[in-house]
């Protein structure tokens, strides 16, 4: 009987374990999608690049090899900083995710309707799918920010929310509301930003003239393939947690 409770014992430990590592996991992606979406946002100021320049990418090393090249990119990029580099950046951000430079009639600007309309346009089909989506998740734009709803940065900071509300349920315990909160985030990500990113990616890499903005490109969409990897797994996990009844 001793074996028993042990073995039952050993096992809630395991459990715990995965939980520690489940609720770990949402709360590294909510920081990332949070710096993400802070550099899509608008230009970066001096401490930005700073902040930037100082991350430690070590943690980050075995994400993928479109990940380890972008932080290539970027780190080298950023060793050569000067006092010119901020504007530098400005520009090229302002060229192509602030639309001022097109290609052939297209712009780069971080919009999904943009990019998956035909017309090229901006508050299209996907814009309000995606008010819905917020909505529908008692999600708002805090106000004062007047870019449409299906702003990169904006979608970025709705996972982040998300996240953040899968580790206080799993904290919680419960898997039930954690496993629907994953679904959502997996469908958002494959729906609303994977959908369109790469046609976004193609045309912003005609623009920018800049590595770092090139490594930024690379790094976030290395990190969307991770992350669509990571929420399948975790809902795998706790589908299964749900059918044993843990």
């Amino acid at each position: 009987e001793g074996s028993m409770e042990e073995l039952k014992e050993s096992v809630a430990i395991a459990r715990d374990e995965v939980i520690a590592d489940m609720i770990a996991a949402c709360e590294g992606r909510a920081a990332f999608y949070d710096l993400l979406a802070a550099i899509y946002f608008r230009p970066l100021t001096a401490e930005q690049i700073d902040n930037i320049a100082g991350i430690d990418w070590s943690e980050y090393a075995d994400l993928n090899e479109l990940f380890a090249d972008g932080v290539n990119d970027v780190s080298r990029y950023l060793r050569k900083r000067n006092s010119g580099t901020r504007q530098e950046l400005a520009v090229d951000f302002t060229s192509a995710f602030a639309g001022t430079q097109s290609w052939k009639g297209r712009y780069a600007v971080p919009y999904e309707s943009v990019h998956t309309s035909e017309e090229g346009l901006m508050f299209q089909e996907a814009y309000h799918e995606v008010f819905q989506l917020y909505k529908a998740n008692r999600v708002a734009k805090a106000e004062g920010y007047d870019f449409p709803h299906d702003h990169l940065s904006f979608m970025c900071e709705f996972l982040v929310v998300l996240s953040e509300r899968i580790a206080a349920v799993l904290e919680a315990g419960g898997d039930a509301e954690a496993l629907a909160q994953v679904r959502v985030s997996r469908a958002f990500l494959a729906d609303h930003i994977l959908s369109w990113f790469d046609t976004f990616q193609d045309l912003a890499l005609l623009l920018l003239q800049t590595r770092f903005y090139r490594g930024i490109l690379k790094i976030s969409k290395g990190f969307f393939l991770e992350d669509a990897e990571l929420l399948d797994s975790m809902a795998v996990e706790l589908e299964n947690r749900l059918e044993k009844g843990e």
